[in-house]
């Protein structure tokens, strides 16, 4: 476990399965191209973030773990696809490019939602305070370091919906930022099922 200062970075996501990730992963491959500036993310890293927490004390890492597990016992699980595309901030200058996140159940998005809000809420009671404002799911494709003109990027991407999968767990990942001559990775810690309880990793 890497550590900086005696913390951690963590998240909690939701993960899509193997023939969703494929699925994308086959989109994607030939389109690469599309902007020089794009920093593309590997795909094995690929994830829907529910909360990022930047600074956890490590001696509170288990609370952490603990309070994602009971608040995913508490959900049902929740049908998903990726589909489309967006960018952040806006299109005319844009620095990180995504896929949406869409469900074929009139609730899903706002179950999600409310999966990551309890997360958040849950993590910040034990001193990991989370990152971020108003929850948006989507899947981080790749980033530029300079702001870009995505329009194009956005009528190649919006065309893509994949196949319908269930989020059935919460993953906890640690972040490591890839000192010296790693590169960034995660590292799953936790699994926890929804309405179920925790798997360590």
């Amino acid at each position: 476990m890497s550590k900086h200062n005696g913390t951690v970075r963590i998240f909690a996501a939701v993960v899509p399965p193997p023939d969703a990730h494929a699925d994308l992963e086959r989109f994607v491959e030939p389109r690469r191209d599309v902007s020089s500036d794009l920093r593309w993310t590997p795909s094995h890293l690929w994830h829907v973030t529910l909360a990022f927490m930047p600074e956890v004390a490590t001696a509170r890492l288990d609370d952490v773990l603990e309070q994602a597990a009971r608040v995913a016992s508490q959900h049902a699980s929740i049908p998903l696809w990726l589909s489309g595309a967006g960018t952040f901030p806006n299109p005319a200058e844009a620095r990180v490019v995504w896929t949406g996140v869409r469900s074929e159940h009139p609730d899903g998005l706002a179950d999600l939602g409310r999966l990551a809000l309890g997360v958040r809420r849950a993590c910040g009671r034990v001193g990991a305070s989370p990152a971020g404002g108003v929850y948006r799911p989507h899947l981080t494709l790749a980033r530029s370091r300079h702001p870009f003109e995505a329009t194009h990027w956005l009528r190649v991407m919006d065309a893509y919906s994949g196949p319908p999968w269930v989020a059935d767990e919460v993953t906890l990942f640690l972040s490591h930022r890839g000192e010296g001559r790693g590169r960034q990775h995660y590292e799953p810690v936790a699994v926890c099922p929804l309405g179920a309880t925790v798997s360590r990793g």
